[in-house]
């Protein structure tokens, strides 16, 4: 699911995934028998790869195999970018464009993070996130660039045929709250216009 361009730095690799609005970025790690170093965010490089982003929120979870949270998102005008990454364990990670007009409307990106790895997703404004707990347990964390509002709550069904999300799990196995298992389908969900959303548009690049 990761696309060709790839940019490298001294500590940290971006990826352009198949929808290029979600980026993956994977950190250098130096490690030896005593441990591991490294530099977990830069804003230089955010500044340069997504725009002018300033988070506001750290959240973090912990949830054990099978666990599925998703797939959500906040509704204009609280929407949400994610910086998402693990920190123990492993999940399947997936980002669903639900931008109307936008080439990958509909279409999502899959990626696996992992604690070793130590690498994170760019979810921007007009996706919906979620992700399956692959390891026996894991802990999850992401920085926000809006505040959590609970009005603006909203999210999709996680196995919506439509969507035709591989979750690499049999579907008895996944776990999910009361609440995502009612989720509507995606093609309720017309909040978001391409135009409105584009990148390029909500982050300018800081010179």
């Amino acid at each position: 699911m990761i696309g060709a361009v790839t940019f490298f730095f001294r500590i940290m690799r971006v990826i352009v995934s198949t929808i290029p609005d979600v980026l993956i970025f994977e950190p250098q790690v130096f490690g030896d028998d005593r441990g591991y170093f490294f530099e977990s965010f830069r804003q230089d490089i955010v500044n340069q790869h997504i725009g002018d982003v300033l988070f506001v929120q750290d959240n973090e979870s912990k949830s054990s195999y099978g666990v599925l949270r998703g797939l959500h998102f906040q509704k204009p005008p609280f929407t949400q970018s994610k910086l998402v990454r693990v920190i123990y364990g492993s999940v399947l990670d997936v980002a669903v464009d639900l931008r109307l007009g936008s080439p990958w409307y509909g279409h999502h990106v899959a990626c696996v993070l992992d604690a070793e790895r130590k690498n994170m997703l760019w979810v921007p404004k007009g996706f919906a996130h979620g992700f399956l707990v692959l390891s026996a347990e894991a802990v999850f964390a992401y920085k926000c660039d809006n505040y959590y509002t609970p009005s603006h709550d909203a999210g999709l069904l996680w196995n919506d045929p439509a969507l035709g999300i591989d979750w690499r799990n049999p579907e008895e196995a996944i776990r999910v709250s009361g609440k995502d298992a009612i989720q509507p389908l995606f093609h309720s969900v017309d909040l978001f216009q391409y135009d409105d959303f584009r990148q390029e548009k909500l982050y300018p690049r800081v010179s």
